[in-house]
């Protein structure tokens, strides 16, 4: 991003609107981490037990605990029929906060590589540096 004197490269904002596609809840693996508030969340939405979705959907992972995936990559919590995620009302900060996470921030060559991917990314809303911001101290990525 940047250094402490000077401003990051998306000084002026950038924008996105999630166009629906599905394409960040799909594809290569990778890790959706949540925390003990996110999982009640999501058993609540479901009306399921915190422990059916623990044992279900969740699995421990680099001394954290992610969100399960099928074995083509995709979260389980993705409908590939509809390519709609069955709790995005609840969805986890991590999928709250795409596509301003630092790894897709740390260059403007980085964010082109992330709208290769995401039909959102660098178009419609405008979301200024402040927003932005706010999406990266939500989570690490």
């Amino acid at each position: 991003m940047s250094d402490a004197n000077s401003d990051p490269w998306y000084k002026e904002g950038l924008h996105f609107t999630c166009t629906g596609c599905g394409n960040c809840c799909t594809g290569e693996p990778g890790a959706v981490w949540v925390d003990d508030e996110e999982i009640e969340q999501i058993a609540e939405h479901l009306g399921k037990s915190i422990g059916e979705v623990r044992l279900l959907h969740t699995r421990p992972f680099r001394n954290r605990v992610t969100l399960t995936e099928f074995s083509n990559g995709d979260c389980t919590f993705f409908d590939g029929k509809t390519r709609r995620c069955t709790i995005y009302p609840v969805r986890p900060r991590q999928c709250r906060s795409w596509p301003f996470w630092q790894s897709n921030l740390q260059s403007e060559r980085d964010w082109t590589e992330t709208q290769k991917v995401c039909p959102g990314a660098g178009n419609g809303a405008f979301i200024s540096r402040e927003e932005i911001e706010q999406h990266l101290v939500q989570i690490k990525i």
